[in-house]
């Protein structure tokens, strides 16, 4: 009877303190995730030895790679074998490079014949007065039917717009983890494109009345005048496009030594080098003679070694793209957006030379 009086009172007791005291709320447990962003960034490269050979068969340890400096871990290197091929080529069809036109068309038809495999594909389009699509992401097959297709012309050239237009094609088009490439065949000249013309028409609009007063070197003066600050910016514009896209920039210029005319061409060419150094390509610039003088045995000689050089050229290209490398690595860094990110690659155990990118642009 006792031990049951102290049992009862006990817990009597018990759930008196209990009353008694302020319950414990329960953890909230809170429903947003954390989240931890890790960027992948894709680095395409190419590797070549002193002879300018291409370097094969290096794997994840022998590259290095810094962002601002600071070392990555490269989470994978695809190679060529592995890592379909996506590339575009953009055809100047302006009288400033037509009297080559034949031999750049049939090389690149034999280019794309002899680079493409059976997983890779290549979009054409022409530059002319504007963009134009003329064989939509295709096979080897297709993509030789295209360039056969094309036509010189005499139209004005809009260059950025239709380097720009390939960069957004291939970002929208080609599947995630591609190598993507852009090739032109062009002088680098731009006289059409919209930022371009809209540019030329403000300086008339600016002048007024006074440009009824010109004389032709004037007004000349007036539209390389105004054509030049557009074409600072648009190089601006179209390299981000290029490094958004994750594209290497090729370019070869048929106009040869006679680029230095003028100050357009010099630009033009300029624009290309830029273009190809800051996403690890080349802007070769060979030496070809002239096809249309009044020499026909001259002709016939320089044709047969413009045909030889740009052969030699396509090969080198070729090379380069069935050795290239994919790197890609997380990127944990937190950089203020827009802001261009640094990189660089090197392969520290080897006497090579190492094109890459030269950086990103961060998104959030």
């Amino acid at each position: 009877m006792r031990k049951l009086i102290v049992a009862i009172c006990g817990s009597l007791l018990l759930v008196a303190g209990a009353y008694g005291q302020t319950a414990t709320p329960t953890p909230k447990i809170d429903d947003e995730v954390i989240k931890i962003s890790s960027k992948l960034i894709v680095v395409p490269v190419s590797v070549t030895d002193p002879s300018g050979q291409a370097v094969p068969g290096l794997t994840a340890s022998d590259f290095r790679i810094t962002e601002e400096g600071r070392a990555q871990t490269i989470e994978n290197v695809g190679t060529a074998e592995t890592v379909p091929l996506e590339i575009a080529l953009l055809f100047d069809v302006s009288a400033t490079t037509s009297p080559m036109f034949k031999f750049q068309q049939e090389t690149a038809a034999k280019f794309v014949r002899d680079v493409l495999r059976p997983n890779d594909r290549a979009t054409i389009f022409t530059i002319g007065a504007k963009p134009l699509l003329v064989g939509a992401r295709g096979s080897a097959e297709a993509a030789t039917a295209a360039i056969m297709s094309i036509t010189p012309t005499r139209e004005y050239t809009a260059f950025y717009d239709t380097v720009g237009a390939a960069a957004e094609y291939l970002s929208k088009n080609a599947p995630e983890g591609t190598r993507r490439v852009i090739l032109v065949i062009s002088d680098g000249e731009d006289t059409n494109s919209e930022r371009i013309a809209k540019a030329i028409q403000d300086g008339y609009r600016k002048a007024g009345e006074k440009i009824n007063t010109l004389d032709s070197k004037a007004l000349y003066q007036l539209t390389v005048a105004s054509r030049n600050t557009a074409s600072i910016q648009e190089r601006v514009r179209v390299l981000r496009s290029l490094q958004n896209a994750d594209t290497v920039f090729y370019s070869i210029n048929p106009a040869g030594s006679s680029f230095q005319l003028n100050k357009m061409s010099v630009f033009g060419q300029e624009n290309m080098q830029t273009f190809a150094n800051d996403t690890g390509g080349t802007a070769f610039l060979p030496k070809f003679g002239p096809i249309d003088t009044k020499d026909t045995y001259q002709n016939g000689n320089n044709s047969r070694a413009n045909s030889a050089t740009l052969d030699r050229i396509f090969r080198q290209i070729g090379n380069e793209l069935r050795s290239q490398y994919l790197i890609q690595y997380y990127s944990e860094s937190e950089f203020d957006n827009n802001k261009f990110v640094r990189l660089n690659v090197t392969v520290p155990s080897r006497g090579v030379t190492v094109r890459s990118r030269q950086g990103y642009f961060a998104k959030d």
